[in-house]
């Protein structure tokens, strides 16, 4: 197992930029697919990106798409989450998690290992 750890959330105006930060420990970093969850007061967890275990191959959601980019460095045990042109409905408690099963990158049920999240707020 990794154990994760994200940073760098914060209150940001509308069209501003974060960038997240997710620090694992454990020598398997650079095994697993690692994914960006998130969740908004009284909903769902949802996917957001995801990033394959050597960076090849990376997959966002439609709502983010062009405007977040996932990122690794393996060497570092860190994956990133840039996000641009931030809207209000993008403020939630952002997770990272690694992919430990076979279903779909997609899903969060497929991730076994989550960090404790990290507070994005968009302002209007």
């Amino acid at each position: 197992q990794v154990q994760l750890v994200e940073s760098g959330g914060g209150l940001v105006q509308a069209g501003g930029s974060l960038r997240l930060s997710c620090a694992a420990s454990g020598r398997t970093f650079s095994t697993y697919t690692m994914g960006w969850f998130r969740q908004a007061p009284g909903k769902e967890r949802e996917f957001v990106a995801a990033i394959t275990s050597s960076g090849g191959s990376t997959y966002y959601a439609d709502s983010v798409k062009g405007r977040f980019t996932i990122s690794r460095d393996n060497a570092k045990n860190t994956v990133y989450l840039q996000m641009n042109s931030l809207k209000p409905e993008d403020t939630a408690v952002y997770y990272c998690a690694a992919r430990y099963y076979r279903g779909s990158v997609y899903s969060q049920y497929d991730y076994g290992s989550w960090g404790q999240g990290t507070q994005v707020t968009v302002s209007s």
